[in-house]
């Protein structure tokens, strides 16, 4: 029997899935066909908000620490960012090569109230669900949000298939989802938080750097990073494999996305199941070695149909990633300082995202776009790897206690 948080927050979710699904994956065609962006500046679309969370992850976190309320600041955080959508429906109008930089000073500017919502939303929700909830939430959660974000997305590429390279489309599609940010503003005011009515000296700080001397927070910190690495690696890659080598329109993009999707709904629950069987830490494993693959297998063909079975076979890795990554980030921060292991984990991620792009792309314009894929494969597998380490050392440690 779901609780009265947890219906709240599936509503929210499932509003959040209908904007990011009618904005974010059709922002980098936009870019190239309408603004006529180059893949320098495709690459930044993927590196820009990382650099912006960078800056902002330690104002976020001391107004977090110190808020009575975190579902105030959650909530406006995340309408602030949908209203920038008002905006950018509007860039195709300047003139010139600007559209493509002001799209992406919007980019930016959005990253902002962004990082308040993610950071706000990561710490929220962990105190609002009991632990022995999580795998089973979540799960739940994300099947249910993936559904409504495929159907989003098949509606899209069928009414708008032959309207690859119309401004008006895309406009339609960015006001939109400011309307619907309002609909997660207020299910995110829904929630049922606990006051806090005293905040000790501990939270008031910026940072508790004791987390650093837990080793168990920091093996994971560094394995995770390294794979968060290697996949974000490849971001801005696929973007510019789908448009410009395999020359998909809007239409194609939905079905790539739609592909990635089917495949989540019906593994969501596989990779609960497993899990709670063997352990977030084992399973996680093969997720890794399973998603090294997408970019390697990737670039085998430009065929359409083939790209679109290539998605179906990341999207059952990449739900296993959604799933049970930030599970594993919950289970190896210490309950008292978990804001502040989230934090760091946050800060960390957005220098990584910021540059792990940018390298993607350079090697793309210094060599080829073989050789970039291959090495965010060759990154994944050594993050594979770190995990499957890791299950070792603590599998040893609970047979020697």
């Amino acid at each position: 029997m779901r609780t009265y948080n947890e219906k709240m927050s599936i509503y929210h979710g499932m509003a959040s899935a209908v904007a990011t699904n009618m904005s974010n994956s059709y922002i980098p065609i936009f870019a190239m066909t309408i603004l006529g962006a180059t893949n320098y500046q495709v690459g930044l679309i993927s590196s820009l908000p990382p650099l912006v969370t960078l800056l902002m992850t330690l104002p976020a976190a001391i107004l977090l620490n110190r808020a009575i309320e975190q579902k105030k600041l959650v909530a406006f955080s995340v309408l602030a960012a949908r209203f920038v959508f008002l905006l950018i429906a509007f860039v195709s109008y300047v003139p010139g090569s600007f559209g493509s930089w002001i799209l992406l000073l919007l980019i930016a500017t959005m990253s902002i109230p962004n990082t308040m919502a993610n950071m706000g939303w990561q710490s929220f929700i962990g105190n609002i669900i009991e632990d022995h909830r999580r795998a089973q939430f979540f799960s739940d959660r994300n099947r249910l949000l993936t559904i409504v974000g495929l159907i989003v997305t098949l509606i899209i590429g069928l009414l708008m298939k032959d309207a690859t390279a119309n401004a008006v489309t895309y406009q339609i599609l960015f006001m939109f989802t400011f309307i619907v940010g309002i609909f997660e503003l207020y299910f995110l005011l829904k929630h049922d938080e606990p006051i806090r009515e005293e905040v000790s000296a501990t939270r008031k700080r910026a940072m508790d750097w004791s987390i650093f001397k837990n080793n168990r927070y920091v093996l994971f910190l560094v394995v995770a990073l390294v794979f968060n690495f290697g996949w974000q690696m490849a971001w801005g890659l696929f973007n510019i494999y789908n448009i410009r080598y395999a020359e998909a329109t809007i239409f194609w993009v939905s079905m790539f996305n739609v592909g990635s999707m089917i495949a989540q709904i019906f593994s969501f629950s596989l990779w609960r199941k497993w899990s709670q069987k063997y352990g977030n830490m084992s399973v996680f494993v093969w997720v890794a070695f399973g998603m090294s693959s997408a970019p390697l297998l990737t670039v085998l063909s430009t065929n359409h149909l083939y790209l679109v079975a290539m998605y179906m076979l990341s999207g059952f890795f990449v739900s296993g990633t959604v799933l049970i990554l930030f599970n594993l980030l919950l289970e190896n921060s210490p309950q008292e300082v978990r804001t502040y292991c989230i934090t760091s984990y946050n800060v960390l991620l957005a220098i990584i995202a910021f540059t792990s792009p940018q390298i993607g792309i350079w090697l793309l314009e210094m060599y080829s776009m073989e050789v970039a894929m291959y090495l965010s494969t060759g990154m994944r597998l050594l993050a594979a790897f770190g995990f499957f380490v890791l299950y070792i050392i603590r599998k040893k440690r609970e047979i020697t206690m």
